[in-house]
């Protein structure tokens, strides 16, 4: 599997990492990260933020100490401008708006976060791209960087993120529940699902870096687009 390199100079890389691929190694270290996969090209690697493993997109690591420290402040002060594409479930009243709801870990379940006043402060803005029947595909940006901050800001407000299996309907999006005359090809033995991940693609960095403005897209995969594109078909 090699890394696609969206840009790279002496001091970073930036990467559209795919869905499924953890960014950095998990605690049991038995998956393949692409921090692994960068370390075996690059040799030492340092890592500045992370993107959930189903979260598709641009990801930012360092090439040397003190280039992770400054992007690690820029970071945690707020200072990089973070956009996401992502399809949720249903209509949205508001063609724009903004979710301040703190969040939390939840008490019981490990690994999940839930919206609570006692949580840390987290802010989303949102911008609907385009509607359609069942679903919506909607720009975010990010203003505190909480784990599954879109997530749990979709759930929060009733639209969650399309196959999520946390906090959402992990069900995948098949073509027959979309359109009424659907027909299997001959040769199919069972339909393949149009979306079976996480509808969340992180697009868009923007921030300063020894005095240089740095603005980096990764172009949406493949399955989100053919996604959208029979949406765009159905209406």
């Amino acid at each position: 599997m090699r890394p696609n390199i969206i840009f790279e100079n002496n001091y970073f890389i930036a990467v559209n990492k795919p869905s499924g691929l953890l960014s950095i190694p998990d605690r049991l270290g038995q998956e393949l990260s692409l921090k692994e996969l960068l370390k075996n090209h690059y040799g030492e690697i340092y890592t500045v933020h992370r993107l959930d493993k189903d979260t598709s997109g641009i990801i930012v690591f360092a090439k040397d100490e003190e280039t992770h420290k400054q992007l690690s402040q820029l970071f945690e002060g707020r200072e990089v401008e973070k956009f996401y594409l992502g399809l949720v479930h249903g209509k949205l009243i508001n063609e724009s708006g903004s979710i301040d709801a703190a969040i939390m870990e939840h008490p019981g379940k490990n690994g999940k976060m839930i919206t609570h006043v006692k949580g840390k402060t987290s802010l989303t803005d949102y911008q609907v791209l385009e509607s359609f029947r069942l679903y919506s595909w909607l720009q975010f940006q990010i203003h505190t960087g909480r784990t599954h901050q879109i997530r749990v800001h979709m759930q929060h407000i009733g639209h969650p993120i399309v196959c999520d299996e946390l906090y959402g309907d992990p069900s995948p999006i098949l073509l027959s529940s979309l359109k009424k005359k659907f027909k299997l090809s001959k040769d199919a033995e069972q339909e393949r699902p149009l979306m079976s991940r996480l509808a969340l693609h992180s697009y868009k960095l923007s921030f300063s870096l020894n005095g240089e403005k740095f603005t980096l897209e990764a172009e949406l995969p493949k399955d989100l687009k053919a996604m959208l594109s029979q949406l765009r078909k159905l209406g």
